[in-house]
């Protein structure tokens, strides 16, 4: 998975044997410990770790640090820390070591952290009746009852052992939780954490199926399911094939393997975005573990509501059909503003749902009224029909793609939805980026270039008076045959190209402009 170069070597994707575990380091408290240490792959203390720079410098490695001394300028802080800048993924990462310092610091997980315990509770028949503290080792406990508790500690405080110190006053809850140590172990404990340690460090890779390993592993998110997916199943296996033959590992994953975000260099996210779903959760989790994304979490809090959208588009001189926000008491002011037909907008609408043409004020105060069932506010615009929108797929603020979306047969959406939950398209054709207009190009990079440096799609209308922005999209449709019809294979390995820029960019320390938003998990 996670994989990065270093001086011209290429890291392999590991398997069940010790060249599998080689990727891993486990940097050990005492040198005693160096022998059931050396198991899974390479060992060190943490002093060698920490003064041998050149020995432990490749950016492939994968740091587990249980050197037991976390304190503030001991080694094993320094271990960490030192992890860190040399582009090295580590458990525990620094910014853990500094949660766990104080309880004030993590206090905001408690909450969650205690309700998740209570659900283990209430489903054991053996609660149990005093204080205890439960070990964990990689996110895993002897005690099959709190299973699900400890997943969830370990997605917040990734280490490789956490003290978990549980307290019962009026209900359980967490008193405190610790970094562990090998030596304070009990025997029984020590051989179930040998076992979650080769579990952590071998039982998720798969074997190699091509004889060069991967520079990179870029997981895409998807959900077999979707009946409206960003990406269809032949643009998906696309990815995966064309990636191989650029060297790298392409993986998809779904809802079901969070946890295993951090093993990966890059995540791209082929699933319909919300705020309210898992999408935006993984962008955030990606993010803060050093991950490159896209979608990254602050364009999908962006396109995701229009009501922002049409703020920022104002406020930055876009042109977009007349536009206007409407609460309860002024659904019939829109009547003094704009002529019947009026189209109304929730503002997390996707693929056409949520979007409504009212004919009349009888319409207009039935539509208004289900969909403040669900939103405080709804926008109203400007109703401006064309055979077809434009959209420009737009790719690190340059146009990657530009395609036609023409409506669907009798309707005045490109997509149109039935009362039993089908839904039919209308056709569509591509166009090379400079055989299309150029203002519609101009403005569709100009637009996405307000939300990030991500891949966006902007749907435009082009009409006598001007091109008009409707929507940026951060998640635009790639299906095999529509969006990919010009370019081909050049449209995924462009795509490609550009995540591993971007992955050499932040492991060389250049960074890079990726947005982000600060999220509770670690």
């Amino acid at each position: 998975m996670a994989n990065s170069r270093n001086n011209g070597t290429v890291a392999s994707k590991p398997g069940g044997g010790a060249e599998g575990a080689s990727r891993h380091i486990v940097i050990f408290e005492k040198e005693s410990d160096r022998e059931w240490a050396s198991t899974t792959g390479r060992s060190t203390s943490a002093r060698d770790y920490v003064t041998q720079p050149n020995t432990y410098a490749s950016r492939q490695s994968r740091i587990i640090n249980l050197s037991g001394s976390y304190d503030y300028m001991e080694l094993g802080y320094y271990c960490s820390l030192l992890a860190e800048a040399r582009g090295q993924k580590a458990i525990p990462r620094i910014e853990t070591i500094l949660r766990l310092w104080r309880r004030n610091l993590y206090a905001d997980d408690l909450p969650e952290l205690n309700a998740l315990l209570r659900r283990d509770l209430e489903k054991s028949d053996r609660p149990p009746r005093a204080a205890f503290t439960l070990t964990v080792c990689f996110g895993e406990t002897p005690d099959v009852r709190f299973r699900n508790f400890c997943r969830g500690v370990f997605d917040r405080f990734r280490a490789p052992i956490l003290r978990v110190q549980i307290d019962l006053k009026e209900r359980w809850q967490v008193r405190a939780i610790e970094l562990g140590r090998t030596s304070d172990l009990s025997p029984a404990e020590f051989d179930f954490f040998l076992t979650t340690l080769e579990r952590y460090t071998r039982a998720n890779w798969k074997d190699p199926k091509v004889k060069t390993p991967p520079r990179y592993w870029l997981a895409i998110l998807h959900n077999p399911e979707e009946p409206m997916p960003p990406s269809d199943a032949a643009a998906l296996r696309k990815f995966v094939a064309v990636g191989t033959e650029m060297g790298l590992g392409v993986e998809l994953i779904q809802k079901k393997d969070y946890l295993k975000i951090g093993e990966y260099d890059a995540l791209f996210i082929r699933e319909t975005t919300s705020l309210e779903n898992h999408t935006y959760r993984f962008s955030q989790k990606a993010v803060n573990e050093g991950l490159v994304a896209i979608d990254d979490p602050t364009s999908i809090l962006r396109c995701t509501n229009k009501v922002y959208l049409a703020e920022l588009l104002k406020a930055n001189g876009i042109p977009t059909p007349e536009t206007y926000v409407l609460d309860r008491s002024n659904i019939l002011d829109i009547e003094n503003k704009l002529p019947y037909p009026i189209v109304l907008k929730v503002p997390d609408s996707a693929f056409s749902r949520g979007v409504f043409k009212v004919d009349s004020r009888e319409e207009l105060l039935a539509r208004a009224r289900k969909l403040f069932e669900r939103t405080a506010v709804i926008l109203a615009q400007r109703y401006m029909y064309t055979p077809f929108d434009w959209r420009v797929g737009v790719l690190g603020n340059q146009p990657l793609f530009v395609s036609q979306y023409f409506m669907a047969r009798s309707n005045w959406q490109i997509v149109s939805y039935d009362a039993s939950g089908g839904f039919r398209e209308g056709p569509y054709k591509t166009v090379a980026v400079a055989d299309a207009p150029p203002e519609v190009v101009e403005a569709g990079v100009r637009a996405a270039n307000l939300v990030g440096n991500g891949l966006y799609g902007v749907d435009i209308k082009q009409t006598p008076e001007g091109v008009f922005v409707i929507e940026i999209n951060d998640n635009p449709s790639l299906e095999r045959g529509v969006e990919d019809a010009v370019l081909k294979d050049d449209l995924y390995k462009t795509i490609l190209r550009e995540f591993v820029t971007r992955i050499e960019n932040r492991t060389s320390g250049q960074g890079g402009p990726q947005t982000q938003v600060p999220a509770a998990a670690d």
